[in-house]
């Protein structure tokens, strides 16, 4: 399998002058824990993420001053790291440096290789500069837990039906936030998150019209506003309960 066929292709992305609580609000609503960061024209330069706001002066996690050290490296440090911590715009706190990407059709085995050496939790997928996906380690556990349902291994053909029933969903104002499709052998696997059951069989109907779909198996989780609380899918919880 490669980056593409298990990448999230609508991607949450914030700019350099998005202000820091702006940036955590949206983590916090869209249940991520990083962002990419993008200019004008959509180019990457940048990833902001949960361990960014480890050390903030708002909540008092700022970092020690260690007086030989600034003695010995000089102000300088002290500087950048005083941006850090209290900087109000996402450029001031965000990862910029050898930022960390992989291209569409880089084999899954590789794209893990550089998520351990690297010691990332996602990877920006691009085409030339352009950011056209991302794959998080939630990416990479729902493809095993694909193939540890023993769903023969994705045809060519395959590619095609999960592109049209992506389009097919989220071309509607009830799809699921953080939409995820995998497709082997003509059978369909949703997973995402909802927030109204309604949705859930809307979701699966725009799925099942797609010529070429044998199946389709629901694995939408509902979320509730009121709790905070998700739960799993119908089809999930009888699973486990068989199990």
């Amino acid at each position: 399998m490669r980056a593409h066929q298990i990448m999230t292709r609508k991607v949450i992305t914030v700019k350099a002058d998005t202000s820091i609580r702006e940036a955590a609000d949206l983590m916090l609503q869209q249940h991520i824990s990083g962002l990419p960061v993008v200019d004008d024209t959509g180019k990457l330069i940048g990833v902001v993420s949960e361990g960014d706001f480890m050390r903030r002066g708002e909540i008092g996690t700022q970092g020690p001053r260690i007086r030989w050290l600034d003695y010995l490296m000089g102000p300088g440090k002290s500087a950048v790291d005083f941006v850090r911590e209290y900087g109000r715009r996402v450029g001031e706190i965000m990862s910029r440096d050898e930022l960390v990407t992989a291209t569409e059709d880089m084999p899954l085995e590789q794209l893990v290789r550089v998520m351990e050496r690297e010691n990332v939790k996602r990877i920006p997928i691009l085409r030339g500069d352009a950011l056209v996906g991302i794959v998080t380690r939630s990416d990479l556990l729902r493809a095993v837990a694909s193939l540890a349902r023993e769903v023969p291994d994705p045809t060519a053909d395959d590619d095609h039906i999960r592109s049209r029933v992506i389009s097919s969903i989220e071309q509607n104002e009830w799809h699921p936030t953080r939409l995820a499709v995998t497709v082997r052998d003509g059978i369909v696997h949703l997973s995402g998150m909802i927030t109204d059951e309604r949705y859930r069989q809307a979701t699966i109907v725009a799925a099942e019209n797609v010529p070429g779909v044998k199946l389709v198996h629901d694995h939408l989780c509902l979320f509730d506003a009121m709790s905070g609380l998700s739960f799993p899918s119908p089809e999930d919880e009888g699973s486990a309960k068989a199990g």
